[in-house]
């Protein structure tokens, strides 16, 4: 009876974690209105950090030695899956849709699964490499539209490639975290990338500024949207995500990432302006089928850094 408990528990948390990471690429479009995108990822970092504050001081002191021998690898993380990501995902929602985004996001386990055979000198299992064959399929196929001639003639949303970028560096800084899992205390790693991030970010948030002289919008609703990308998607999905691998382990949790395209989906039909068409219905059912059939029993990290979105 208790080890059912936990696993309805164990459930319950994916599922709102990826509840959560849904819902941060609709908020995600809607705040670009409002912010420019590297002063959007800026001020996410910054309300995240400064909410973790209180609770890691202690664990940092504890973790330091290790934290300052990894430096490099941590300035590394940093640029990949803090500065990097979340800033290219920001800015490639001012030319696409929340539902491409998502849906195109959702092929980052096979991109780990390329990145691995590279730089982790993983194999390449027949399973993997159909799976990504048919994935790549349909991602082609979304950002055509389903259209040939649009594909040949390249008109396509410049928005999608810039998320396929954004899943590239996603990946590589899940990789990286994979090859020193067993070495970085994940929390006070998670923290310390998020402070090096916001150094990275700072100075260029500045240049954009005085660039694209964009001036933020500061209100109530815009404020709202900070709080959910610094805390919920920032914090929140964290914790629910790392809590319900504990309780029912990795293998078995990485399949509920296939919900996040459709919370995206479902709150983008509520919530906003777009429309869901035919062709991205049968591109996501693709890329789904695609990442299923790659990551059955053969994408198994050994451990929630690897695995957990830390900023989508």
């Amino acid at each position: 009876m208790l080890v059912e408990t936990k696993k309805k528990y164990g459930f319950l948390m994916l599922i709102l974690a990826n509840m959560i990471w849904g819902g941060n690429f609709v908020i995600g479009r809607i705040g670009v209105d409002y912010f420019p995108p590297l002063l959007f990822s800026l001020m996410r970092w910054i309300i995240a950090f400064l909410l973790l504050t209180p609770f890691m001081v202690k664990q940092l002191k504890k973790d330091w030695n290790i934290i300052w021998q990894h430096k490099r690898i941590l300035l590394l993380l940093a640029v990949t899956g803090v500065a990097g990501y979340n800033t290219i995902i920001y800015f490639a929602l001012q030319y696409t849709t929340s539902i491409n985004a998502s849906v195109v996001n959702s092929t980052t386990p096979l991109f780990i699964a390329i990145l691995a055979i590279f730089i982790l000198r993983e194999k390449l299992l027949a399973r993997q490499a159909a799976g990504i064959l048919l994935s790549v399929f349909g991602i082609l196929y979304i950002i055509s539209k389903g259209s040939i001639e649009m594909f040949l003639s390249w008109k396509i949303n410049a928005g999608d490639l810039y998320v396929l970028a954004a899943v590239i560096m996603w990946a590589l800084y899940s990789v990286i975290g994979k090859k020193y899992s067993d070495v970085l205390p994940v929390l006070s790693a998670f923290y310390a990338s998020s402070f090096l991030g916001i150094l990275l970010l700072a100075p260029l948030s500045l240049i954009e500024y005085f660039v694209m002289e964009e001036e933020p919008v500061f209100s109530l609703t815009s404020a709202g949207i900070l709080l959910y990308v610094g805390f919920l998607a920032s914090i929140m999905a964290f914790l629910s995500w790392n809590f319900g691998v504990f309780l029912i382990g990795a293998a078995k949790a990485g399949v509920f990432l296939n919900l996040l395209p459709v919370f995206a989906i479902i709150f983008a039909l509520c919530f906003t302006d777009e429309k869901l068409y035919l062709y991205q219905l049968i591109g996501g059912g693709i890329v789904i089928l695609g990442v299923v059939i790659s990551s059955a029993k053969t994408l198994r990290f050994k451990n929630q850094f690897q695995e957990n979105k830390f900023s989508a």
